[in-house]
């Protein structure tokens, strides 16, 4: 994964660890990727400053990262979601011209909808 894409991922999961100042930083950094200048002309904190910021910040999150690993779980079960749809519909062939073809249908549109649900 791009080092961007998942200091942003890890932000989304651990941000309201961080202080306010580090937040933003890395939200304008990653997300709006602004320059460490942009940032310290945005926020009234020297350059010096936003880096230190990012980089702390950038700690905490692989800190929390390695303790919890709450995004990399996440990036798992969204595999096994994937999976299960699949197979789901891999399964509706089997159930055309027997008399449990409705059945077999509602069953998968069930599991569809609950994968549905668990990925939002």
């Amino acid at each position: 994964m791009a080092k961007d894409l998942k200091m942003s991922l890890l932000c989304d999961f651990y941000g309201d660890l961080l202080t306010d100042k580090q937040r933003d930083c890395l939200e304008l950094y990653y997300d709006q990727d602004l320059s460490l200048g942009e940032i310290a002309e945005n926020t009234g904190i020297t350059r010096q400053g936003v880096r230190d910021s990012i980089k702390r910040g950038e700690a905490t999150l692989l800190e929390m990262e390695g303790a919890l690993g709450l995004c990399a779980k996440e990036r798992q079960n969204y595999g096994y979601l994937a999976r299960i749809t699949e197979q789901a519909k891999n399964i509706l062939p089997y159930g055309d011209g027997t008399p449990y073809a409705a059945e077999i249908r509602r069953c998968v549109q069930e599991i569809l909808d609950a994968v549905e649900e668990m990925s939002r």
